[in-house]
């Protein structure tokens, strides 16, 4: 190829990622159709009145136009009122909200906004796939730190919040040049959520070597313990914390691409202008129906519904693996679970393709999974360095975020595992 062919190094790498890879192995699956609890997709729509207001909107002329760049006033002020009760005041609307495409986009721009070249930003291990690209981009450096599983988590169940922090390792990452630090909460794919004494620990740090925190917290209406916004600890940490909000995650329409950042004028003002710069702004007829959304959710119970729903199908699906005795890390958040799989004995000489039996264990189990028993998940390896996958190459993530009848034929099938275990 011609040097001026060439593509950007920061797009070039040939390795096959994880989609890819389920994608083929469900394609190539004689247990057909495949049951897809890999991807967290809703498998049902939002409810009726968020549906309605996106109908609505689309006969409107000024929804079907652009909407100014850092997003629609209604939806502003939407959310403004929605997490008042949070932060025990309204944020300005005009210059502490920012609506972005989706909540991707939202962190792109925030790296944007904020990371030169050579600039460290620490993320804890494992981590959304995403976050590496959009940190990448700008020519960030990336510092990894790992959360440690339970050390009893291939023998017995236990809570999510037995993955911990390393806090002496936490502080060994950080340098002159780190200039933010990524923290998700509730966390994929660990389903933990951060205590407050957790949170106050990475503020702290944060706060003594003036680092930017972004936030995460796409799954904050998916939790089953108490959860803390880590912005709202103090009026010194609000000022160094950019939050991380998706519609896509509130309102069960992960297609729609709203999502908003949330922090001080100081912060968000910048992070607006890479957005703009991106992408301009946003779609604007789902702009409209999430900011119905927010207004008429209390009305519904919808908040509540949410959480009872996905506890609910939590346990309805995790009862399968209480059944099978193999263990998993309980959700205090979100709607992943990860199963430990390490009672799971794969045949000798099983046939992997080579670009699967070069990776780590969990890839070779969910490959199995997925030729076997026609169930699709994901291994969390994708989520580490090479040089931590190891920390994770017996477990697999699921996406409960599916029908109760999808769930209940998944269980079917995964007692298929019965004659494979130890």
């Amino acid at each position: 190829m011609s040097e001026k062919l060439k593509p950007a190094a920061r797009v070039a790498s040939q390795r096959q990622d994880v989609w890819t890879i389920i994608n083929e192995a469900a394609a190539a699956s004689p247990k057909q159709p495949i049951i897809n609890m890999g991807q967290g997709f809703f498998g049902y729509n939002p409810p009726g009145f968020i549906l309605n207001a996106a109908k609505d909107a689309l006969n409107r002329v000024e929804c079907n136009q652009y909407s100014p760049t850092k997003g629609r006033p209604r939806l502003k002020k939407a959310i403004s009122d929605a997490y008042a009760p949070f932060w025990g005041r309204k944020l300005d609307p005009e210059t502490e909200i920012t609506i972005t495409t989706g909540a991707n986009e939202g962190m792109l721009s925030a790296f944007m906004a904020f990371i030169e070249p050579g600039d460290e930003v620490i993320i804890f291990e494992p981590f959304f796939d995403q976050y590496i690209s959009n940190i990448e981009m700008p020519g960030g450096k990336i510092v990894y730190v790992p959360m440690h599983p339970p050390k009893e988590g291939a023998v017995k169940t236990l809570s999510a919040a037995e993955w911990t922090i390393d806090f002496d390792e936490l502080e060994r990452a950080v340098t002159p040049r780190t200039k933010m630090l990524v923290l998700n909460t509730p966390h994929n794919p660990v389903g933990k959520v951060f205590s407050r004494d957790e949170l106050q620990r990475i503020a702290d740090l944060c706060l003594k070597h003036k680092i930017i925190i972004l936030s995460d917290e796409v799954y904050d209406r998916l939790f089953y313990v108490p959860f803390t916004r880590i912005a709202t600890l103090s009026p010194e940490v609000e000022q160094i914390t950019l939050t991380v909000g998706s519609a896509g995650k509130n309102f069960y329409a992960t297609g729609w691409r709203v999502g908003w950042l949330m922090g001080p004028p100081h912060l968000i003002k910048y992070v607006a202008a890479a957005h703009t710069r991106i992408c301009y702004s946003s779609v604007s007829p789902l702009q409209e129906a999430c900011a119905i959304g927010f207004e008429q959710a209390d009305a519904h119970s919808f908040w509540d519904e949410c959480i009872a729903s996905m506890q609910h199908k939590m346990a309805l699906f995790n009862a399968v693996w209480d059944e099978l005795g193999i263990p998993y890390s309980q959700p205090e958040g979100g709607y992943f679970v990860m199963v430990n799989l390490a009672r799971v004995r794969i045949p000798d000489g099983y046939p992997f393709p080579p670009h699967v039996a070069s990776r780590p264990r969990d890839f070779k189990l969910a490959w199995f999974l997925i030729q076997e028993l026609g169930v699709a998940a994901i291994p969390p390896s994708e989520f580490y360095t090479d040089a931590n996958s190891h920390i994770a190459e017996d477990y697999l993530r699921f996406a409960v975020c599916k029908p109760d009848e999808v769930l209940e034929e998944a269980k079917v099938r995964l007692r298929g595992l019965r004659r494979y275990l130890e």
